[in-house]
């Protein structure tokens, strides 16, 4: 059985994971710039820049994850989960930008360009490729670490614009290297495959955070496990509803259960308590579950 984390531990996940995406793309750019001036690359160049704006990226989900976790008020009484899915809109929205500059870029280098061939970028640009894919490669598997720890939405996005550099890095490779060995086509060529990866991923992320927003039921097998769960429990004869709803990252429940019509009103109570319980303790995504009693006569 997962174990729900602590507010510490969930506090310490989301620092750790903010500041791997703020220092971490800091320092990239910083080098990627070097690189593209001293190796006079001006694919590396934009990919610096493009490094660069991750570091707001991930200043988006840090604020959305922070609002999603505040407690409820007389404003919100229900909480602020749904903070969150703002957040990995607005972070879907940042990576179908990035994917359409991409595709553009890509579009006009092989339909528009009327420049002469450029200068042979030196290996310096091409070493600062390599190392960008593996850095923001290993960021992504730590961010998307991180959004699983805490059931981030928002660090999930985030997770994948990590992986959206490391994939432009790859177009600059291409480039850089094509250039290199004489075939400089290879680098648009490469930004419209990343491009359609790229607004692949920022549709599912909207998708998601859409459906989250707007009170859509767990997947099927979600709803299995917990139906599983309170007919394990003594004294539910049997489920006449069962219903979930998503709220940004958490999720409601209401369930109709049956309960033998002659025990005392105590008993009962004491069964729906029990599975109430019980299913918040085994589903920690669970943040109430509204039980009604049908008495089975």
């Amino acid at each position: 059985m997962e174990q729900p984390l602590t507010q510490a531990q969930i506090d310490r996940v989301v620092w750790s994971a903010s500041m791997v995406g703020i220092i971490g793309n800091i320092l990239l750019s910083a080098f990627k710039l070097f690189a593209g001036f001293i190796g006079h690359s001006s694919a590396m160049i934009s990919d610096a820049v493009h490094s660069l704006s991750d570091v707001f990226a991930t200043l988006i989900a840090f604020i959305g994850v922070k609002m999603a976790g505040r407690g409820a008020d007389s404003g919100h009484p229900y909480g602020h989960e749904r903070f969150e899915c703002v957040a990995s809109l607005l972070l879907s929205a940042i990576l179908f930008a990035t994917g359409i500059g991409i595709g553009y870029t890509g579009v006009r280098m092989i339909f528009f360009s009327q420049t002469p061939a450029p200068v042979v970028p030196g290996m310096i640009a091409l070493i600062a490729a390599i190392v960008s894919i593996v850095v923001k490669e290993s960021m992504f598997w730590y961010t998307r670490w991180c959004a699983g720890r805490i059931h981030s939405s928002a660090f999930l996005a985030d997770a994948w614009h990590h992986r959206s550099d490391a994939l432009s890095s790859v177009g600059a490779l291409i480039g850089i290297g094509g250039a290199r060995l004489g075939y400089p086509i290879l680098d648009p060529i490469a930004s419209l495959v990343i491009c359609v990866f790229i607004l692949k991923v920022a549709f599912d992320i909207c998708k998601d955070a859409i459906g989250k927003m707007t009170d859509s039921s767990c997947p099927e097998a979600f709803s299995q496990q917990l139906r599983e769960c309170i007919l394990c429990q003594d004294g539910v004869l049997g489920i006449d509803l069962l219903q979930t709803r998503q709220f940004g990252e958490k999720v409601y429940v209401d369930a109709e259960i049956r309960i033998n019509g002659e025990v005392p009103l105590t008993q009962a109570h004491e069964v729906a308590e029990r599975v109430h319980e019980q299913i918040e303790l085994e589903f920690p995504t669970v943040k109430h579950i509204m039980i009604h009693m049908n008495p089975e006569l």
